[in-house]
C-alpha cells in the first residue's frame, strides 16, 4: 500500500447502501425442501473452539450492529443505546456509555472518538472516557455504522446522503448526495476511511471516494451494473466492508460480482467473478472468501480470481459475514453456532454455540479469536486452538 496513495486511484471495492427491508431477499423457505437448512453433521474436529469471554453490552442486536477492534480494545453498541469499550484480551469493560435513545446503527471508532446513530437521525459521539462529547442530527435515519477517522465522523443516511462532522466539535463539514433506487437492501454494510479518503457504496453498485477534509469527490465509478425489468431485479448493492490486501481493494455485490482492483494501477480490475451475496466478504493475504445467497462458502485466489474451493455443508443455514482468524475462517448461523472452516480446502474443522439466537452481525476476526455480537445483546470472544 505504500506505493500509490488512495486519492490517486481511485478505484473500487466495497460497501454500503441501505434502505428498505426486502423479504424476498431471504433464500430460506421452510415450505420448499430446496431451501431447508442443511442439518449439522459430525466430523473429525480440526480445532478446539471455546468461549473465552462473554459480556453483556445491552439489549438486542441486528443489521448495522457489529463490534470494532481498535488496538487492544473492542467497541460495540446495542439498539437500546448502550455503548461499551471492552479489553480484547480479557473481556473487562473499560467504560460504558449511554446514548439516551434507541439506536439504528453503531459503532464506529478510531480509539479517541466513538460514534453511534440513533433512530431519530441523531449522531452521537463519545470521548475516550465514554462521556458524550456532542450530538447532531443527520439528514435522515442512519442504518450503517458511522466511519470515524481523519478528523471526521461520517455517516450515510437513508436518503443516500453522505455527511461528515468534525470529530471534535460535531460541526457539519460537508455533504454529498446521489439519487437512490426505488428499493435497496437493509443488511450489514460499512464505509471505510483510508489515507484521508472516505470510500462508500452508492446505489446500483457504484462506489465513491471523497476527500475526508474537504468533501470533494475524487472518484466515482461503477462496480456492478443494475439489470432487470423490476425494481427487485435491479438491486445491486455492494454489501459488507471493503477489503484491502497489499495493492488490492476488493468488494462483493448483491446480484452482481465479487471483484478486486489494483490500486497501484489506477484501479484497474484484476479479476471478477459473478456472485451474489447479502453478507459481504473477507480476505487474507492469499484468498478472498464470500458467502453466496444459498449459504455456500467460496474461496478465490487473490492473484487471479480462480475458485480455490467451495463448502456446501452449511447450505441454507443463513450464514453471517465471514471472518478470518489465525487458524481458520469463521461464519455464524441462524441457530447461534459459529463454524470454523479450513482456509486451505474449506473443510469443516469445528463449531461452538454462542447462544442469543441467530448470528446476524458479521463476525470480526482478531489475533485472539473471533468476536460475535449476538442477537440478545452480548459480545462474545470465541477462541480456537
Amino acid at each position: 500500500m505504500k506505493s500509490t496513495p488512495i486519492r490517486r486511484i481511485l478505484a473500487a471495492t466495497a460497501l454500503a447502501l441501505g434502505a428498505s427491508v426486502l423479504a424476498g431477499c431471504s433464500m430460506f423457505s421452510a415450505s420448499n425442501p430446496r431451501y431447508e437448512p442443511v442439518p449439522l453433521t459430525e466430523y473429525p474436529a480440526g480445532v478446539s473452539a471455546n468461549i473465552a469471554w462473554n459480556v453483556s453490552i445491552g439489549r438486542d442486536g441486528g443489521a448495522g450492529f457489529m463490534p470494532q477492534v481498535v488496538g487492544d480494545s473492542v467497541y460495540a453498541a446495542a439498539p437500546n443505546g448502550s455503548v461499551v469499550k471492552v479489553a480484547l484480551g480479557t473481556g473487562a469493560v473499560q467504560w460504558r456509555g449511554d446514548a439516551g435513545k434507541a439506536l439504528s446503527a453503531g459503532v464506529g471508532s478510531d480509539g479517541n472518538i466513538t460514534a453511534v446513530a440513533a433512530r431519530d437521525g441523531s449522531v452521537i459521539a463519545f470521548d475516550e472516557q465514554g462521556r458524550e462529547k456532542w450530538q447532531v442530527r443527520a439528514s435522515s435515519q442512519v442504518d450503517i455504522p458511522p466511519a470515524v477517522g481523519a478528523g471526521i465522523v461520517a455517516v450515510r443516511s437513508s436518503d443516500y446522503r453522505i455527511q461528515a462532522f468534525d470529530a471534535e466539535t460535531g460541526e457539519t463539514l460537508w455533504n454529498v448526495q446521489r439519487p437512490g433506487p426505488a428499493l435497496a437492501l437493509k443488511t450489514n454494510m460499512q464505509m471505510l476511511i483510508m489515507e484521508d479518503m472516505l470510500i462508500s457504496g452508492l446505489p446500483n453498485g457504484r462506489l465513491i471516494a471523497i476527500d475526508a477534509a474537504s468533501g470533494a469527490v475524487q472518484w466515482e465509478g461503477t462496480v456492478t451494473v443494475s439489470r432487470g425489468a423490476t425494481d427487485l431485479e435491479r438491486i445491486s448493492d455492494i454489501v459488507g466492508a471493503p477489503q484491502v490486501q497489499g495493492p488490492l481493494l476488493c468488494g462483493v455485490a448483491y446480484q452482481g460480482h465479487i471483484v478486486c482492483f489494483d490500486i497501484t494501477q489506477g484501479g484497474r480490475p484484476v479479476w471478477e467473478q459473478p456472485f451474489s451475496s447479502t453478507t459481504g466478504m473477507t480476505t487474507d493475504p492469499h484468498q478472498a472468501y464470500a458467502v453466496n445467497q444459498r449459504d455456500v462458502v467460496f474461496a478465490y485466489s487473490l492473484a487471479n480470481g480462480q475458485e480455490a474451493w467451495k463448502q456446501e455443508g452449511l447450505r441454507n443455514r443463513r450464514l453471517s459475514g465471514p471472518a478470518v482468524v489465525p487458524q481458520a475462517l469463521a461464519v455464524g448461523d441462524y441457530e447461534g453456532y459459529v463454524h470454523f472452516l479450513s482456509r486451505s480446502d474449506g473443510s469443516l474443522l469445528g463449531r461452538v454455540q454462542v447462544g442469543g439466537g441467530a448470528v446476524v452481525s458479521p463476525l470480526v476476526g482478531s489475533d485472539r479469536g473471533v468476536l460475535v455480537q449476538t442477537g440478545n445483546g452480548n459480545l462474545v470472544l470465541v477462541g480456537i486452538n
